[in-house]
């Protein structure tokens, strides 16, 4: 064992040569219940590891991203999303001298709380609950509390801090909508999840048939590219060059330092998401889908409410309230399962 733990040791040492600005495993903030640490990985490597173990982490081959329940092989599923997030991510931290490990928890952990059905699924479960519903608070939820028979993950400080505030708002791709996270690891990540999503979600939709490369605007197409690799390339190296003073290696104060784009990379990219919007989003066929998504979501809602004994799940805890505990079980089921159990109920789909 001795020899075991000089391997964290050694690990925790090479933290040391990072940015002054990075957060170190053997700094944080810690756990809600201490433990002893391990002898061959620093604390945020272990709490990756307890997060692509974790249940919640599993189911997100069945959730959707965009497109509800594809047909094909090749469209992005919540998981593969978070996997590109994650590699974003990790490029991101580890150009600026950041701890990759905490950026990689993050990433892996930042959509574990996703309803089935996409942001359609989330929206309904919002209209529903008396407290609303948000996906990183679910996310959060489901570390803390969920998983492992109620007794959660136990995670640092640091990855739940970057979970919770990892989502944003719709009016800028630098907003920071529900909060910022402590760590520049946390703001890597939540600025990488819309590096992702904003370009996979264009090669899912000239997949579906809804555009082609030569449909984006002008704009983006100049300051960004005309291909996916060129796009992401470009923004991750923007990524970089404008948060430079991350590396500490300009002189800057940390108050001085975060996490962004340059002006014309930022005017392209929200430009790229308006348009993503219009075209893609909130596309006709894409509304009436959504739409039979939510009805899918009230009725499952509606019925378990009423019928609350029926929640048999290990993914809930037995002392909350009935609407507490079925908008977990709602929460936890892929897109698959919710229609399935939705069809066994009673409901009738018109189209899914």
């Amino acid at each position: 064992m001795i020899v075991s733990e000089s391997v964290r040791r050694r690990l925790e040492e090479r933290e040391r040569l990072l940015s002054p600005f990075a957060a170190r495993s053997f700094e944080s903030r810690g756990r809600e219940r201490p433990e002893e640490p391990s002898p061959v990985r620093t604390e945020f490597q272990r709490d990756r590891d307890r997060i692509i173990h974790s249940k919640g982490f599993r189911r997100l081959k069945h959730k959707t991203q965009v497109f509800i329940a594809p047909v094909g092989d090749h469209f992005v599923t919540r998981l593969t999303h978070t996997l590109e997030v994650a590699q974003i991510a990790r490029t991101i931290a580890r150009a600026l001298n950041l701890n990759e490990d905490l950026a990689e928890a993050t990433a892996l952990g930042h959509d574990l709380g996703h309803p089935p059905f996409g942001h359609a699924g989330e929206e309904a479960l919002a209209s529903l609950l008396p407290e609303g519903f948000r996906h990183a608070q679910q996310s959060l939820r489901l570390v803390e509390k969920l998983e492992n028979g109620g007794r959660g993950l136990n995670l640092t400080w640091e990855v739940r801090d970057g979970i919770v505030n990892s989502s944003k708002v719709r009016e800028d791709i630098l907003a920071e909508g529900f909060g910022t996270p402590a760590t520049l690891e946390g703001q890597v990540v939540k600025l990488s999840d819309a590096v992702a999503y904003l370009n996979h979600d264009i090669a899912d939709a000239i997949r579906a048939g809804l555009l082609a490369e030569d449909d984006l605007p002008d704009m983006v197409k100049e300051r960004l590219g005309r291909h996916h690799p060129e796009r992401i390339n470009t923004l991750v190296c923007d990524v970089v060059e404008s948060s430079w003073a991350a590396t500490g290696e300009t002189g800057a104060g940390r108050e001085q330092v975060s996490i962004g784009m340059s002006p014309p990379v930022v005017e392209a990219a929200n430009v790229l998401r308006e348009f993503m919007f219009q075209r893609v989003y909130l596309w006709e066929g894409r509304r009436r889908e959504t739409e039979e998504a939510k009805a899918v979501v009230a009725f499952l809602y509606d019925y378990y409410t009423s019928h609350p004994e029926e929640v048999q799940s290990d993914f809930v805890i037995a002392t909350d309230p009935p609407w507490r505990r079925v908008a977990d079980y709602i929460a936890g089921m892929t897109d698959g399962f919710a229609l399935e159990t939705a069809r066994r109920l009673g409901y009738r789909p018109s189209r899914m």
